[in-house]
């Protein structure tokens, strides 16, 4: 400085160093939402027993309008009209709130109601079974212990293995397929899906 006059130079040195400044913490920024949104993710993935279950509020933002109707309004999916019904593939059903394994598809079977059905689920402890006596019917309904969702019904059926048949509702799962369950965070669960099909 000359007489308290700032030389173009001097001007050009203090630009580059705001422009550096500037662009650091832009940077800074950019990476701690990075690392935020990965941390988040990773949080969401698999199924942790100390997760606690989303409050309403956060299902309202986070389950579609069918998974929410379904699960925390006991609806009813169109029979033949849902995403599960006619899956083959091997892997796990998981719990669409608290992704936790419910079923598994070797127990699944072709009960002919046009919903996906089971034998059994992968634990009887991981569900609760209550008397529904909605439109003048009896029904066993079950629901998922830990979240409370609302699955379906529980029916006696001879052609099942058990002589019960899980009728439950595609929304309220989300299908794992068994190629995809290491990274999906659900490797230790691989036992509960047929040896054949983890080749």
């Amino acid at each position: 400085m000359n007489g308290g006059r700032i030389k173009s130079d001097e001007t050009s040195r203090i630009s580059l160093t705001i422009g550096a400044v500037v662009a650091v913490l832009a940077v800074a920024v950019i990476v701690y939402f990075v690392a935020f949104a990965h941390s988040a993710a990773k949080q969401q993935t698999g199924f942790d027993p100390n997760r606690p279950v989303p409050d309403d509020a956060m299902l309202r933002k986070r389950l579609t309008v069918d998974e929410y109707h379904i699960t925390r309004e006991n609806g009813t999916e169109t029979a033949f009209k849902n995403k599960l019904w006619d899956n083959t593939r091997p892997g796990i059903y998981v719990d669409v709130i608290t992704g936790e394994p419910l079923f598994s598809s070797a127990d699944k079977f072709d009960g002919g109601t046009g919903r996906p059905t089971f034998s059994k689920p992968v634990s009887p402890d991981l569900i609760v079974q209550r008397d529904d006596n909605s439109y003048d019917m009896h029904r066993i309904e079950v629901r998922a212990k830990r979240s409370d969702a609302h699955l379906g019904h529980l029916i006696p059926d001879p052609t099942s293995p058990t002589k019960e048949r899980y009728a439950v509702n595609s929304a309220a799962f989300h299908f794992i397929a068994v190629e995809d369950m290491d990274k999906d965070g659900y490797g230790a669960y691989k036992s509960l899906v047929p040896q054949a099909a983890q080749k």
